[in-house]
């Protein structure tokens, strides 16, 4: 896989890279999660075992459904980067009158996704959710957990979710975020900067305040930014012992590492290594309303 470029980059190229990422590496996320979670968690105290990762994983999920208030109407969701749509089943199992809806670029992640929504009220779609075919107006809530990073935070993905919520409707994000400019990361910062992006194919990681200034600009309200990096710590400091489980497992069974794989996980390291630098880099909960 190809080095990201930290000042430009073909859109295609990145979108191919990005795609390929996900239909080959997405089956590892098993050995992260038992429920397919391709995200971070979050620990809450009395809550969730700091021990049992899939409990902190589901707790992420929960803390972001919590954000979207949702009631016991008839309520439409839509996940945006939904991934396997473990947080479309996490949320239709706690929610009764929920209809939900996740787009994916990657064939593998539609077609399993699928088959784990069977007989709920959940499908997955395979369309760009920069550019999705959905009706404007025509959702409640929607989500965006550590898929928007994806495409840079690029700005039209958060035109495309304002597009499709209802007036009132609420868009939550949940995310990592740099804490100053690019140009102002420091040698070590900038280095698992870069390597972050080049190993989970990410186009750039956006600075939070002008992300919320971007919020803003397309038309949201109610702003709120909850920096959350002390609760995300514990599952993150899980990376180095679920790699070291993940590679024994494969020699074990004499199965060689697929290049998405071994991407998979350095990014992952690089994330650990980046959450180290606090002062640069942090993760935060996003609400925000049409």
């Amino acid at each position: 896989m190809k080095s990201i470029s930290l000042t430009h980059i073909e859109p295609e190229i990145d979108k191919v890279e990005m795609i390929d990422f996900y239909n080959e590496a997405t089956e590892d996320y098993e050995f992260w999660s038992n429920d397919f979670n391709m995200h971070f968690g979050y620990f809450s105290p009395f809550k969730t075992n700091i021990l049992r990762r899939d409990s902190m994983l589901n707790e992420m999920n929960n803390q972001v459904m919590k954000r979207l208030q949702i009631d016991s109407q008839k309520h439409r969701l839509v996940d945006l980067g939904c991934g396997m749509g473990a947080t479309m089943r996490y949320a239709l199992k706690h929610f009764k009158h929920l209809i939900t809806y996740g787009v994916t670029l990657s064939e593998f992640q539609v077609k399993q996704g699928n088959e784990l929504l069977k007989g709920k009220n959940g499908i997955i779609i395979k369309e760009n959710y920069k550019d999705t075919s959905f009706q404007s107006n025509s959702f409640d809530s929607a989500v965006a957990i550590e898929s928007f990073c994806h495409s840079g935070h690029d700005k039209k993905s958060l035109q495309e979710a304002f597009r499709v919520l209802k007036l009132g409707g609420r868009l939550v994000i949940a995310d990592a975020f740099l804490k100053k400019e690019i140009s102002q990361l420091g040698p070590g910062s900038h280095y698992s900067y870069k390597r972050l992006c080049d190993h989970f194919s990410l186009e750039k990681i956006e600075q939070i305040d002008n992300y919320k200034h971007e919020l803003k600009q397309v038309g949201f309200s109610n702003v709120q930014i909850e920096d959350i990096s002390f609760r995300v710590a514990p599952s993150v400091f899980h990376v180095p012992f679920a790699i070291a489980g993940f590679i024994l497992k494969k020699l074990l069974t004499t199965k060689s590492l697929k290049r998405e794989s071994i991407h998979n996980l350095k990014g992952s390291f690089y994330a650990l290594l980046s959450g180290l630098h606090i002062k640069s880099f942090g993760y935060y909960i996003i609400t925000a309303t049409k």
